[in-house]
């Protein structure tokens, strides 16, 4: 058969990923502060948005006559009603020197006026604000800074100091090489070492420190405690974590109430000194969606403090088209046009979303809602999504970023998905979330000489509660929720019955 070029006509179905339906599906899976980041931005772009909820100047202004009360800086004059006197003209009327006129305020006295005004004007614009009376907390790099200025006399010793200071991390920690510092700054090493012990002195003790040992040993040192058997002690951290305290004892050579005091005096010490400079800012989470206890069932609504919310200026926009210079300036209205009817609609649909994957969620989870955690159901995505007849990929990204306040706490959305177990039995299957819980609760009512395997975790749950889990599952729960192993555990408790 020949093989010749020839040309048809097909018709076919294909969906197309359009830019505008792109960014509609990106702003599913933002959270409220993305969002309302996002809406800033449009809102600053196009001149057909505006809030709903803001309040112009000119509708805020009272009605009625104006009075013209205060100080015109420009001028150099005081208005009072109708009548305008200069501040040479008054200082002449009283025949006296202006500065006697208006005497000048102490601080205090002006800080007062400042506040009253604010109370009596509603804290508007011009107003001070608070935050200026409130000094700045230092943070740990200023805290270090003005006290390596003190001890250390020379610029190059300074020098040192401040990218020692700069290399430390939240901790206090030194993060970098001490060889590395000598190349970079163009020094020798015993130089930097020289600055590095002179500068661990510095408040808060322990910082500057290169490991854990390291600023424990610093921190004793300054209570003038770092004996031999306490730095053997510290040279043998890794014991301490295992809990194996009678290999300790032998190792530094210390009977066993000697070793609990100074187990009990290193744990009064600051493994991360810096901490207690941290400066990052406490964001406290925002939830998406309420669910509150109602006669009828439970009730879901959106948080609308958290939703942005956008009008289309249609007056403006008319006006605007009619004084139009040229194609370009109509072209430009009309996309902006096209964009804010898209922002609005796709925020509207954004709420309605997330209201209807919420709403089904607290169906699905009714027993968690009444009972707690170990009524949590196993859910997954493709659950909700069959059930509000939506795409799984929309469910996942409606959940992400989301926070639902409930009666048994603030959780994230994604919380609520969990695996399913098998039952023993044949019956329900359980929640892979509330085993997790259910082996913290055996875990915790362990008693001291009756530590628990795996195993035997294992085959309680089979046997109280009919779930289906291996020995390993357990492991892995286990070591998910931060608990050690069987044998850690052992030396835990009777370190701790030592301790009592």
């Amino acid at each position: 058969m020949a093989m010749t070029p020839r040309l048809e006509v097909r018709q076919s179905q294909s969906l197309t990923l359009t830019p505008q339906l792109m960014q509609s599906i990106r702003l599913l899976q933002l959270s409220h502060l993305e969002l309302n980041a996002f809406v800033e931005m449009e809102l600053m772009r196009n001149p057909l948005l505006e809030r709903e909820d803001g309040i112009e100047a000119s509708d805020a202004a009272p009605e009625g006559p104006e009075i013209a009360t205060g100080l015109n800086a420009a001028e150099d004059t005081v208005a009072y009603g109708d009548r305008i006197h200069s501040a040479d003209s008054i200082a002449e009327g009283y025949d006296t020197e202006i500065e006697n006129v208006f005497p000048a305020q102490s601080a205090a006295e002006r800080q007062t006026d400042s506040l009253e005004w604010s109370a009596r004007n509603g804290g508007g614009e011009d107003a001070p604000d608070i935050d200026q009376f409130v000094a700045a907390r230092p943070t740990l790099s200023q805290h270090l800074a003005a006290q390596t200025g003190l001890i250390l006399a020379d610029a190059g010793e300074r020098l040192i100091a401040q990218f020692l200071i700069d290399s430390l991390n939240e901790a206090g920690y030194l993060t970098v090489d001490l060889d590395t510092v000598a190349q970079m700054l163009g020094t020798e090493v015993a130089t930097v070492e020289s600055v590095l012990k002179r500068i661990q002195g510095c408040d808060p003790v322990g910082v500057f420190a290169r490991d854990v040992g390291e600023c424990l040993a610093l921190q004793l040192k300054d209570r003038n405690r770092l004996d031999p058997l306490m730095q053997g002690l510290l040279d043998n951290l890794e014991l301490i974590a295992k809990h194996d305290l009678p290999l300790l004892a032998r190792t530094i050579g210390a009977d066993r109430e000697d070793l609990m005091d100074m187990l009990a005096e290193l744990r009064q010490l600051d493994p991360k000194p810096g901490r207690a400079f941290e400066t990052a800012p406490v964001e406290a989470v925002a939830p998406d969606v309420f669910v509150k206890g109602s006669a009828d069932g439970w009730q879901v609504e959106l948080n609308s403090e958290v939703l942005p919310r956008v009008l289309v200026n249609r007056v403006y926009y008319a006006s605007v088209t009619r004084k139009a210079r040229n194609a370009t300036e109509k072209t430009f209205l009309v996309d902006s046009l096209a964009t804010a009817n898209w922002l609005a609609k796709s925020l509207d649909q954004r709420a309605q979303t997330i209201l209807k994957v919420a709403a089904e969620i607290v169906k699905q989870q009714d027993g968690f809602l009444n009972e707690g955690i170990a009524r949590l159901k196993p859910m997954t995505l493709k659950t909700v999504a069959d059930a509000i007849e939506m795409h799984e990929s929309t469910v996942s990204r409606v959940t992400s970023n989301k926070y639902m306040a409930t009666p048994r706490g603030l959780f994230e959305m994604k919380y609520f998905f969990t695996t399913a177990l098998g039952s023993a039995t044949g019956g329900v299957d359980h929640s892979a979330e509330s085993v997790r819980h259910r082996i913290r609760e055996i875990i915790e009512a362990e008693k001291p000489g009756e530590i628990l395997s795996d195993d035997t975790i294992a085959d309680m749950l089979n046997g109280e509660k009919g779930i289906e889990v291996a020995r390993r599952t357990v492991a892995k729960y286990r070591e998910a929720l931060n608990i050690p192993s069987s044998v850690i555990r052992r030396r835990q408790k009777r370190a701790l019955v030592a301790a009592r």
